[in-house]
């Protein structure tokens, strides 16, 4: 298939439902960077490369170099939020970074005002918050917010736009019969169903306005049956679900490297704490078991009993998330990991990481949106299951499990680069070169 990938004019867009740490982190730090403050660090797309051809040709441009890629200075940032704070007195307020900084970039800062949220205190129990739409249903919501997204795009003179959610993580739901098509939704939604959480009603107004959305929580969002057919319908690019940042970053850097030398895993414990606005929604059991089942998922994908009993079959995992103001945004994580190798001999792995949450969150967000932008010009509707490098809970097509070895997902996502831009793809097999020797002798 041959890729007609429209070019990156004019300005990009990016809304967010929740202008909190990781939106205010974001935004602040492409003011700076666009500035000349800082680097981009952390980011795929402005730092990474790419190889192309063989290994002799030397060819490894920088990704943005590579695909036509929306640049950063002509990113317009806007959103939604429970609380009337500015983007400037909200990253204060977030206490990611230091005040000096926010101070070198205040006026476009408190530019950036929140619009009124889609919010429901029964989905998330720990804020509540006056900033809010109020409407007679949730159909009248969801029309309130396509109409927010139109104004918005007009008033900023965009030529495309993406949401990515940076709100907090609604509580465990399962899907139910409104969730299984667009028709029971849209019924659902005028019926007030409570099984429609307020983020499914961002990814519905932004598929219904043809906006690509990415989902950065756990919640059952987009991914529920009746958004992705209305996504295919539309030809609407989605990814999700749940940033991958701290301790389950490192669980798809170490776990495939033990699964791939063959040492068995007998127990896995990990703790958290954290101080954050995130810290404290995940303080509600209701919501926490949203984040557990996200981050649950992550080892038995990876290490797979099924098909090695003997290595994994009695893998113990165990994940606690305790909320610890004096931390704020500098998550700590502690991970015990019980392991043996040749003859059953036993040994231990014990990793403690001090991250800061917002810091490895804020270039996920910029990748997203601007590869989300460059699936929608090259005609890419529906799941991005490429996109499963920066997720917990990557988004797969039904009934495909998903891949959470961050290796083969950046092997994926290159090659889907290479392949809309007409590269040969890579297979790292390297058998080539070995056979023109032996020609040549």
């Amino acid at each position: 298939m041959e890729y007609q990938i429209k070019d990156a004019t004019g300005k990009l867009g990016i809304l967010m439902p929740g202008l909190g740490a990781v939106a205010t982190t974001f935004i602040a730090g492409v003011a700076a960077i666009n500035k000349g403050f800082s680097q981009p660090v952390g980011s795929l797309t402005q730092m990474g490369n790419i190889r192309l051809g063989k290994r002799t040709e030397n060819r490894y441009p920088l990704i943005k170099d590579f695909v036509p890629l929306a640049q950063l200075k002509d990113l317009v940032f806007g959103g939604w939020d429970v609380y009337t704070d500015n983007v400037y007195e909200a990253a204060l307020n977030a206490k990611v970074l230091e005040p000096a900084l926010l101070q070198s970039i205040r006026p476009e800062l408190e530019a950036l005002k929140p619009m009124q949220a889609v919010f429901d205190r029964d989905y998330v129990k720990n804020l509540d918050g006056v900033n809010v739409k109020q409407k007679n249903t949730k159909w009248e919501l969801a029309q309130a917010l396509i109409e927010d997204i139109r104004r918005f795009k007009e008033e900023n003179n965009c030529e495309r736009l993406v949401m990515v959610w940076c709100a907090s993580t609604e509580k465990y739901i399962e899907e139910t019969d409104v969730h299984q098509t667009i028709t029971a939704f849209e019924t659902g939604l005028r019926n007030n169903d409570e099984n429609i959480a307020p983020s499914m009603i961002y990814a519905y107004a932004a598929i219904s306005s043809h906006v690509p959305f990415a989902n950065g929580a756990p919640n059952l969002s987009c991914d529920i049956p009746a958004l992705i057919d209305l996504a295919k319908e539309l030809n609407v690019p989605l990814a999700g679900k749940d940033f991958k940042t701290g301790q389950t970053l490192m669980k798809t850097i170490v776990a495939p490297g033990l699964q791939a030398r063959a040492l068995g895993v007998r127990g896995w414990f990990s703790s958290n704490i954290l101080g954050n606005r995130d810290g404290l929604v995940l303080d509600d059991p209701d919501n926490f078991k949203t984040k557990e089942v996200s981050k649950l998922s992550v080892l038995e994908e990876i290490l797979n009993a099924d098909i090695n009993p003997e290595l994994y079959g009695d893998l113990y995992h165990k994940v606690r998330i305790n909320y610890y103001p004096p931390h704020g945004d500098n998550k700590e994580s502690w991970d015990n990991i019980d392991i043996f190798g040749w003859l059953g001999y036993q040994m231990q792995i014990k990793i403690n990481f001090l991250c800061r949450d917002s810091i490895l969150a804020a270039p996920i967000v910029l990748d997203l949106a601007l590869f989300m932008d460059l699936a929608q010009r090259a005609e890419m509707g529906g799941i991005q299951e490429w996109l499963s490098f920066y997720f917990k809970s990557p988004q797969t097509a039904p009934g495909l499990k998903p891949e959470h070895d961050i290796f083969k997902q950046l092997i994926k996502l290159q090659n889907t680069l290479r392949h809309i831009m007409g590269e040969d793809l890579i297979t790292h097999l390297g058998l080539d070169y070995y056979q023109d020797l032996v020609e040549a002798l």
